[in-house]
């Protein structure tokens, strides 16, 4: 009879990139497509690394006085139709409401692609006063976009995420707000994740439908393909003005608010997946992984070790930690396997002889080094090495990014890098989108990610048309 193997068929991701990340969250059972062509089911393990990347922004938002609201999931088409640029944005993707039952509805209703103008629709009913400002709000819901291809997290039909909306008294206000929210993501992204980034501002053909700015941050993905992980929007008063929304300000005259819009979706953790897994599966940063570390019993059967195990399990959730214990009867060959595909960051292993000399041994999931712990410190020594797998997973993630960073001063330099790498390319941009859309062309797909807040003074001429350069800007191909 053929020996089962430890190890589940993943991938090797320097083979096949695209598999291995296909084979990841079928292993771990993240996600599984539904019936709905297009539409994902997250499955437990999936659901619960959401649960607690929600749960750490949503706190960081509302340390920046931000209070959640929820909308309604339809959109009447008279206002969608408001704002030209974001309905001229969205229509390929807009999925609509014919019917209520058997009847045909007296006007058409699309399923929220975004949610700007339901609530440019409410402000313009209750927003009449300075005193009135601002509306700082955010929504945790889905949304539905008629993709036509799709992958799990990165690019579905439905999707999780957070959209907020805010209102200013003044276009500075808002702006303000645009950027205090990029940091948020920025900070959280880079904290709790551990996933280093880039992050500017978007070019005129990448903002957002109806922004008059768009701010993004970018990561790079194990395949040196960039992956749009948040976005941050300024709108003006476009939006306010379509949807007549005015307030009286202090001298009593009426004014046209500014707005804001900001959003971060399921495919974070699509990102989380290609920036730090392996070819056995999942690696989570400890601060967001539903179980931190998992306890292995080694010969369970014996007398005085799953007690001695679950003993140590009380300690850990005592001071916070969340640990898991497998008491199921598979080896602990199977059991090992499993806390990889996973992605669990620690795991503890204990046998008759750990107990026998007053000890544990800890299993760090980034790098397999075991370290031997006294069973009366475990709970004081786990939270160090959690924090220490943390700091070193963004730390691995931040030199591969580094290395793969490059500059490019003409054409030639910039095919070349594109032709023979993967990464990054910085190089400058004349500011037309002629340009771009040419350098898209010649590159095999290289987008402009972002222009940089610190913008570098590569060259003085566009890397395209070799006239005189406005802006340098990150080049990359992308999810």
């Amino acid at each position: 009879m053929e020996k089962e193997k430890l190890v589940k068929d993943i991938t090797s991701r320097d083979v096949d990139f695209a598999q291995w990340y296909t084979d990841v969250v079928k292993e771990a059972e993240l996600c599984d497509y539904s019936t709905v062509k297009g539409c994902l089911i997250y499955q437990p393990n999936g659901y619960a690394i959401w649960e607690n990347i929600k749960n750490n922004l949503d706190k960081r938002f509302k340390e920046t006085g931000v209070e959640n609201v929820y909308l309604p999931v339809l959109i009447p088409e008279s206002l969608l139709q408001k704002e030209k640029d974001h309905v001229e944005g969205f229509a390929p993707e807009v999925a609509w409401v014919t019917k209520g039952g058997n009847e045909d509805l007296e006007e058409n209703l699309c399923i929220r692609p975004t949610s700007e103008t339901l609530f440019c629709d409410h402000w313009s009913k209750t927003v009449k006063s300075y005193r009135d400002l601002p509306k700082l709000y955010n929504q945790w819901c889905s949304v539905l976009r008629w993709e036509k291809t799709t992958r799990p997290f990165l690019r579905s039909r439905e999707f999780l995420w957070q959209e907020g909306h805010t209102l200013h008294a003044s276009a500075e206000e808002a702006e303000e707000r645009t950027k205090t929210m990029l940091q948020t993501y920025y900070d959280f992204v880079t904290e709790d994740l551990a996933i280093p980034l880039i992050c500017g501002r978007k070019t005129e053909s990448e903002k957002f439908a109806g922004a008059k700015d768009t701010y993004t941050i970018e990561a790079m993905m194990h395949d040196g393909k960039a992956l749009q992980s948040g976005t941050s929007h300024f709108f003006g008063d476009g939006f306010a003005s379509a949807f007549n929304i005015k307030f009286l300000n202090k001298n009593n005259e009426l004014e046209v608010p500014n707005e804001t819009s900001w959003g971060l979706s399921t495919r974070i953790i699509g990102a989380i997946i290609m920036v730090h897994g392996d070819d056995s599966g999942l690696v989570l940063p400890p601060r967001i992984a539903p179980t931190q570390t998992m306890i292995i019993p080694i010969a369970q059967h014996k007398e005085g070790v799953t007690e001695k195990a679950e003993k140590i399990l009380d300690e850990l959730k005592n001071v916070g930690i969340r640990a898991k214990i497998d008491l199921s009867d598979k080896t602990p060959g199977w059991k090992f396997s499993e806390q990889e595909i996973l992605g669990i960051p620690t795991r503890i292993e204990i046998g008759p002889k750990d107990i026998e000399a007053g000890q544990v041994i800890v299993v760090r999931r980034d790098n397999r080094e075991k370290i031997i712990v006294s069973i009366d410190k475990i709970a004081s020594e786990l939270p160090k090495i959690l924090e220490s797998i943390q700091k070193d997973m963004y730390n691995r993630a931040y030199e591969f990014m580094k290395s793969h960073i490059y500059i490019a001063k003409d054409k030639d330099e910039m095919i070349d890098i594109f032709q023979e790498k993967n990464g990054f390319v910085k190089a400058m941009w004349c500011g037309k989108k002629e340009c771009e859309e040419e350098i898209k062309s010649f590159t095999g797909g290289a987008s402009s990610r972002c222009i940089p807040f610190d913008e570098e003074q590569i060259s003085d001429k566009c890397v395209c048309c070799g006239k005189k350069a406005k802006h340098m800007v990150y080049w990359g191909k992308s999810y």
